[in-house]
């Protein structure tokens, strides 16, 4: 090969090189600000909350839920002059620990942290369709958010045996460790403290290690339950606590924070991997951002430059500019020094350059109070209903805008009543919420409306069986009541509730309905299945032969995607054979049913397509 001819070789081996570093570096980029999707979430919060559905309720109705110190928990503290007031949990100590292989020896020495976390991380998963009990050996993540380590302190007498599990009931570290043992999850176990930020930065992190390939799915999120009162006391001594006990952001009357608590969990995964896997997208997180204030205008003190940087360095990692927000979630405490500060910087960033409506802004913790290591995470589950509904709730106890923050300087309009959320043209809704942690760490989220969802062809409705379970026949009466109210309150599908059901764990006593009527009848105590549940190995499908056919065969199932794609495989292998389609027969009159040549094929494909449609809801692996 003469000289030229090699340098023609060199130069096209280099030149394909060259083309494949830069797809390379292309997919690496990709990876590296590839969107998230939110596929479950769970709560507790003030007010009787217990799912996200019912935090929508309390903020649609503009519910107030601050009520006076808890009753049950022994806090003896004098007359001051704060008011003993703020948002507390529900039965905050309730735990049922059978449930999570733990004896009640162990469940007493546990901070009521940790259990409200192990069953928001059960429900979590629930929500996202997943069987708690089937994750066992996968690469999940736990990150979870935590600033309060003094349940041990507050424990006075214990009964003999308990002492033995303080170490690991009362660790901080053990909190998200407890959560990887308990559900056999191996991919990172984090907890973190920042103060008020801790569950929008497990978020961030999360966000962090998804893309980094590091976990498949991960659970982020926070809890705070405060054992005593001493943060309440603490707070007033330093002129931080609101009279009242109520946060009122930006507004002229406000004076202070007030304290509360509460959990939740949002189980998240590559959007890419959620589409390909069926799993719900209930909204997608597009970028997060963290950093700190560093040496600025005192250690607990916000910084305003600071808080600016987060919030473009979360849109850049969103690929997104300020003006295609729609709405923030703020930190907004209602503190007179935090809230100015906050609102500046919003409006610095994404006050200017809006052409269309401004940026609305609201605050959860004027209906709950601060819920500090929880704060963040409510706000995600906020905004992820309200997206998901088109409309922004309003924010209470705004007497009048606060008259130390300079409203004209930006386009920022603060939400004192709701107002719709309308989605222009095929532009999602996207909204961003912000957590600022008194350690001086800040962390900002950009959350973006989910994908436009798969729907049933017009005219039909999938047949799918609402399996129930429970470990004892109590629970499973329980459970079918929950899901009975779920269909008439949260205005939901069968399809989408069955699809749901059948993702949860197969607890020994079980039933099936496939009515709001059934559901009643599993309630009353009607039709219970007692027995362990049949492995995969054990499944067995059966079908009859002639005879077993009837006006209006599987009608009903030719809704279900997976039911009629297998169907019409079983068409095109049969039809050189018959002549005819078997979903035309189905869809047809009666005039088939007594001939023999017609009954046989129909019956097989049905049988075939009834066990693909099996398989869907994970009958069989």
């Amino acid at each position: 090969m003469d000289t030229e001819a090699k340098l023609r070789d060199y130069l096209k081996r280099a030149t394909a090189d060259l083309r494949q570093a830069r797809r390379d570096l292309v997919d690496v980029q990709e990876k590296a600000a590839e969107p998230i999707a939110i596929i479950g979430m769970a709560c507790r919060y003030p007010g009787g909350v217990r799912t996200p559905g019912q935090l929508w309720d309390l903020l649609d109705s503009g519910r107030d839920a601050i009520t006076g110190f808890p009753q049950d928990r022994g806090w003896a503290v004098e007359e001051g002059d704060f008011a003993q007031e703020g948002g507390f949990l529900d039965e905050a100590g309730a735990f049922d620990p059978a449930v999570f292989g733990i004896s009640p020896r162990e469940a007493l020495a546990m901070d009521p942290q940790q259990r409200l976390l192990l069953e928001c991380a059960w429900e979590t998963f629930e929500r996202a369709g997943l069987d708690p009990l089937g994750v066992k050996g996968s690469r999940t993540g736990v990150f979870a958010g935590v600033m309060y380590h003094d349940y041990a302190a507050q424990l006075t007498t214990l009964p003999d045996g308990v002492e033995g599990y303080l170490a690991t009931g009362t660790s901080g570290s053990i909190i998200s460790g407890r959560v990887a043992y308990t559900f056999g999850l191996e991919g990172p176990a984090l907890t973190i403290d920042t103060a008020c930020s801790s569950s929008l930065v497990a978020l961030h992190l999360a966000v962090q290690s998804l893309r980094r390939g590091e976990c498949a799915m991960a659970l982020a999120g926070g809890v705070t339950v405060m054992a005593g009162p001493s943060t309440f006391v603490e707070f007033a001594r330093q002129g931080g606590l609101a009279a009242d006990g109520r946060c009122k952001p930006f507004a002229a009357a406000a004076d202070g924070t007030g304290w509360a608590e509460g959990a939740g969990l949002l189980l998240v995964e590559r959007l890419s991997d959620a589409l390909r896997l069926g799993h719900p997208v209930l909204a997608v997180v597009r970028g997060s951002a963290v950093n700190q204030d560093g040496a600025s205008n005192g250690l607990t003190a916000p910084n305003g430059p600071s808080q600016q940087r987060v919030v473009l360095d979360a849109l850049a990692d969103a690929r997104l500019t300020p003006a295609q927000v729609d709405a923030v979630e703020a930190h907004g405490t209602g503190t007179t020094l935090g809230d100015p500060i906050e609102a500046q910087a919003l409006l610095a960033t994404y006050g200017q350059d809006r052409e269309g409506a401004p940026l609305r802004l609201g605050s959860l913790k004027s209906n709950l109070g601060h819920t500090q290591a929880a704060a963040g995470v409510g706000g995600i589950i906020k905004m992820v209903e309200a997206m998901r509904r088109g409309v922004l709730p309003k924010t209470l106890h705004v007497d009048e805008p606060s008259p130390h923050i300079d409203w004209s300087s930006g386009a920022l309009e603060l939400l004192t009543s709701a107002q719709p959320w309308p989605q222009a043209g095929d532009t999602p809704r996207r909204a961003a919420v912000s957590s600022f942690g008194f350690s001086g760490t800040n962390a900002h989220v950009v959350l973006e409306q989910a994908p436009a969802e798969a729907v049933a062809p017009a005219g039909t409705t999938p047949v799918v069986p609402l399996p129930l379970a429970g470990a004892d026949e109590a629970g499973l009466r329980a459970q079918a009541a929950v899901v009975r109210d779920h269909l008439d309150t949260a205005g939901v599908s069968l399809a989408d509730v069955g699809a749901t059901l059948v993702g949860r764990a197969a607890l020994p006593v079980r039933a099936v309905a496939w009515d709001a009527e059934g559901l009643e009848a599993v309630a009353a105590g009607l039709g219970q299945i007692a027995g362990s549940p049949l492995g995969s190995s054990d499944v067995v499908f059966v079908y009859p032969g002639q005879g077993g056919q009837w006006l209006g065969m599987a009608v009903g199932l030719l809704g279900s995607r997976a039911f009629v794609e297998r169907l019409r495989e079983c068409d095109a292998a049969l039809l050189p054979l018959t002549g005819f389609s078997v979903e035309a027969v189905l869809r047809g009159g009666d005039d088939w049913l007594a001939r023999v040549e017609v009954v046989q094929p129909v019956l097989w494909a049905v049988g075939v397509a009834l066990t693909a449609w099996w398989e869907s809801f994970g009958v069989v692996p």
